[in-house]
């Protein structure tokens, strides 16, 4: 959709600009509908504070939550949909990390503090766009620059390094803006300064992207990846993306990292980190040969999204001339197997009068071990009759 269909069909934001007619589009919005890509935050600005703001939309019976009243933004919902409404801003101090800002009623004043030319242009409700820093002759040019001072603007936010390599992916930019590269190369060490959790949005958000390696390398370069991941498996991480690997972040993650070197500066989730330990075992795990017996006894251990995000790993550590056909059927046969699960509980044994503790556990240990063995296909009773047959196995009282 167009920057001019959108402004003139949305009907939850024209309600919105019924109300605060002075507000614009900001941001990436504008961007990407002058690109004509799918829109899906829709971020505005407004001279008015967020106090005035708060009490303009409540009043208008829209309901509006204070989600970020210190740099001067709230969030409306109006049909079900959310929009972001900041007050014209400008900064006071920065840290590289942080900002302490003051509000203003120009609009120049406000776009001169954001990063990119191309994501500092403004739309306001008659479609007209309001662009200080030639975002858009840079975007037709397919350039990406800073907003002024490419080093000033690093030095107020050094995420904005990051930032940087994601747009020259994801725009597929022409030519790296040379001014910015020197910037980075002589401020790259101000990443250090960066929490875990910003620097992780940025890089795999990254690493999905078409022009990842190619971006990566440049980051390699000119110093940057290194305060990510020490030793960048870029090689590894290109042939995974060649094989057609999906985009998946974590996927993309555990090939970058080398195995054993630990993403514990990303600072993720333990479901995160913990699939990305999966993917990076150092040992082979799957083999497009294996028969139904192996394929069972994987499953039994791990899902199979997880054993499918493995394969493709496997494949890409794979040198034995396995052809891409053969490990996509393995993918197919894998998701079209039924999950086993292991039959034998231990309330199973207590009704069998073995006494709890630490021997049941090791029993029921042992007895999946053997299940799991034999390729997951006994049953309930033949893992019991097993069970029955272990030493350790101590009857508190004969069966009822």
């Amino acid at each position: 959709m167009s920057l001019g269909q959108f402004v003139s069909h949305d009907t939850a934001l024209k309600k919105l600009w019924q109300h605060l007619p002075q507000a614009r589009l900001v941001g990436g919005c504008v961007r990407d509908l002058l690109l004509n890509l799918p829109v899906h935050d829709v971020d505005l600005a407004t001279p008015q504070s967020p106090e005035v703001v708060m009490q303009i939309l409540e009043a208008a019976g829209f309901k509006v939550y204070a989600t970020g009243l210190r740099h001067g933004t709230v969030t409306s919902v109006i049909d079900g949909r959310a929009f972001e409404i900041t007050t014209l801003r400008r900064d006071v101090t920065t840290d590289g990390r942080h900002a302490v800002v003051a509000w203003t009623d120009d609009w120049r004043e406000d776009a001169a503090r954001r990063d990119f030319t191309i994501n500092a242009m403004s739309c306001d409700r008659a479609g007209q766009v309001h662009d200080y820093f030639n975002g858009q002759a840079d975007l037709a040019a397919r350039q990406l620059r800073f907003v002024g001072d490419a080093e000033t603007r690093i030095r107020e936010d050094a995420l904005r390094i990051l930032r940087f390599f994601r747009f020259l992916a994801r725009f597929d930019v022409a030519k790296p803006d040379q001014a910015a590269l020197t910037a980075i190369r002589d401020l790259h060490a101000l990443i250090a300064r960066l929490s875990g959790e910003r620097i992780a949005a940025e890089i795999m958000r990254i690493v999905v992207l078409d022009r990842a390696p190619l971006v990566l390398s440049l980051m390699q370069e000119v110093g940057v990846l290194p305060h990510i991941v020490s030793h960048p498996n870029l090689r590894f991480f290109s042939h995974l993306l060649s094989l057609g690997a999906p985009a998946e972040p974590r996927l993309r993650l555990a090939a970058l990292y080398p195995p054993r070197e630990e993403v514990k500066r990303l600072r993720l989730s333990r479901e995160d980190t913990d699939l990305i330990d999966f993917l990076t075992a150092t040992q082979p795990l799957l083999d497009p040969a294996a028969d139904d017996a192996a394929l069972r006894r994987a499953l039994s251990e791990a899902p199979p999204d997880r054993l499918t995000l493995r394969s493709w790993m496997d494949q890409a550590a794979d040198r034995s001339g396995t052809s891409s056909e053969s490990w996509q059927k393995f993918r197919t046969r894998l998701n079209a197997m039924e999950t086993p699960t292991f039959p034998l509980q231990g309330r199973d044994l207590l009704d069998q009068g073995m006494s709890p503790g630490r021997s049941l556990g090791t029993v029921l240990k042992a007895t999946e071990d053997w299940w799991r063995a034999r390729g997951c296909v006994d049953g309930l009773s033949a893992c019991l009759s097993y069970a029955l047959t272990l030493r350790g196995f101590s009857r508190n009282s004969s069966p009822t």
